[in-house]
């Protein structure tokens, strides 16, 4: 059997579930470039908190109520940091430090940071191939009114209450891609920007030098999902973050942060008055469910994206 080369661009929750539903249908080989700019250190080790995500939800073994983390996991080993006097407001779990051991160790061995993803992935057993956009460390700053933050400052100890009024990524201007995601997008056969924030999910990898430039060239069909109904996400912060950007707080908004590398922009059915907005900016709109709330919801929101990505080559040949 033939399987459609999917390459799923992804961050944070949303996208990890729009790769859920890519890896239940069994004629798909998908391949996700995950955001690496949410990394930081944690009391020595290096945490990779949206690849890790990706990777714990195609394995089964995510936290479902909170949406990241391993499932039934203990603290033990945060308590005694606690105990010691360090700062824990990072919560890290008993068998995630494991893996952040792991990671650090065989950075520090020299290992690039790509292969030691791919390493990570296939021994949880998840057969979609996770891509790091670059092996070189870029990192989300936000400048609140408190001055800058790291990312994770800012999303998990102060739990993205601060407005933001800039974002920068450190090392974005030095990073080079890595050519497992320079492949990834040019021998796909559909390209798919998850319904992640646009922001500070996505943003960071299209902003490596040559992977928007990738994506803007390639020659497969290019559709995003929107993460936003009736102008608010499902979890997270990028409708305000839109907001205070002095970007629309709706799916125009996200469109238009696309508008030079997708062909297609599918919004939620609650949206569709916003369609010939989105059509304005150089690109078709289309419809759906795009609510995920299980495992069948994230299925079949995958299978309609592949129905519209034939109907968007029908359109390139008859052009």
């Amino acid at each position: 059997m033939t399987r459609l080369k999917v390459t799923l661009l992804a961050g944070g929750v949303g996208g990890a579930k729009m790769a859920e539903g890519f890896a239940a249908l069994d004629d798909v080989d998908l391949t996700v470039i995950g955001n690496i700019a949410d990394d930081a250190q944690f009391h020595g080790l290096w945490v990779s908190p949206d690849i890790d995500t990706m990777i714990y939800t195609l394995a089964g073994v995510i936290d479902r109520d909170q949406g990241w983390g391993v499932a039934d996991e203990g603290r033990r080993a945060l308590d005694t940091l606690k105990r010691l006097g360090e700062d824990t407001w990072m919560f890290l779990g008993d068998r995630d430090f494991g893996l952040h051991i792991h990671r650090t160790s065989r950075i520090a061995k020299g290992e690039r940071r790509s292969v030691i993803a791919a390493d990570i992935a296939r021994s949880f057993g998840v057969d979609a191939k996770i891509v790091l956009p670059t092996d070189d460390v870029i990192q989300t700053r936000v400048r609140t009114e408190a001055g800058w933050l790291g990312f994770q400052e800012y999303f998990v100890r102060e739990r993205c209450a601060p407005d933001i009024f800039e974002i920068a990524f450190d090392g974005m201007e030095t990073a080079r891609p890595t050519p497992e995601a320079l492949q990834a997008i040019s021998g796909a056969e559909l390209l798919v920007i998850a319904p992640s924030n646009p922001l500070v999910s996505i943003a960071p990898i299209l902003g490596i030098p040559g992977l928007r430039d990738a994506m803007a060239g390639a020659s497969a069909p290019r559709i995003a999902v929107s993460p936003l109904i009736a102008g608010k996400v499902v979890k997270g912060p990028a409708d305000r973050m839109l907001a205070s950007l002095g970007h629309r707080q709706d799916a125009v908004g996200v469109a238009a942060l696309y508008a030079d590398i997708i062909d297609l922009m599918v919004i939620d059915t609650q949206d569709a008055g916003l369609s010939e907005d989105i059509e304005r900016l150089g690109m078709a709109a289309a419809t759906a469910d795009i609510l995920m709330k299980d495992a069948r919801d994230k299925a079949g929101l995958a299978e309609t994206v592949i129905a519209m990505a034939g109907r968007v080559a029908q359109r390139g040949d008859a052009a």
